[in-house]
């Protein structure tokens, strides 16, 4: 009789997402979750296949917590920036995990699930086939850009404060913009934002 195995998906996945939070995506190997776990690299490959299947488990446990079932009321913009807020705050909560999400988006359920939930809204809305094709492409483009943006380059990062220490003479209009943006929190960017790339959807 086989050895019964002692390894669980969400176990790996745990272990996995503990990997890339503390040593990003570069640091995601066999080797290091095997580690993390307290196994041997070769003890690993029993369970996965390979990195590629190891990322799609981390994705799927990321994005496995996004509900995808729209609220019931609202507007369908209201509805749309639920589901994208939902998805804002279990990605930003492992922002190493974005790139993930874009590699492995036609293979998630879990995306697709939130896709086909989008998708539905902005049908309801009366888009038609392809201008539903590229608002849907821009709402992921925009939280997943939006995502990196607040960890990567906040308003209240260095860089806003380098932007906002330029020449007046020949910046103006950026220095001002900078001046300005370090007083704006996180969640007005990301919903601000948000509410315009819906109102040139809807118009």
């Amino acid at each position: 009789m086989p050895r019964p195995r002692s390894l669980t998906p969400q176990g790996i996945a745990a272990a996995a997402l503990a990997v890339l939070d503390r040593d990003g995506t570069g640091g995601l190997t066999m080797r290091a979750v095997a580690q993390e776990l307290g196994v041997s690299t070769m003890g690993l490959y029993r369970y996965v296949a390979d990195r590629e299947e190891l990322e799609g488990l981390v994705v799927e446990l990321v994005l496995g917590a996004v509900d995808p079932v729209p609220p019931a009321g609202g507007s369908w913009q209201e509805r749309i920036a639920v589901l994208v807020e939902r998805v804002r705050v279990a990605v930003g909560a492992h922002p190493a995990v974005v790139p993930l999400t874009m590699t492995h988006r036609h293979r998630s359920p879990a995306i697709l699930r939130w896709s086909e939930s989008v998708a539905g809204l902005l049908t309801e809305a009366g888009t038609g086939p392809r201008q539903r094709v590229v608002a849907l492409r821009g709402l992921l483009a925009y939280v997943i850009g939006a995502i990196q943006l607040e960890h990567l380059g906040p308003l209240a990062g260095p860089g806003t404060v380098a932007i906002a220490g330029l020449d007046p003479a020949e910046f103006p209009n950026m220095r001002a913009t900078a001046l300005e943006a370090r007083t704006v929190p996180p969640d007005e960017e990301f919903r601000g934002g948000l509410a315009l790339l819906l109102a040139g959807i809807g118009s």
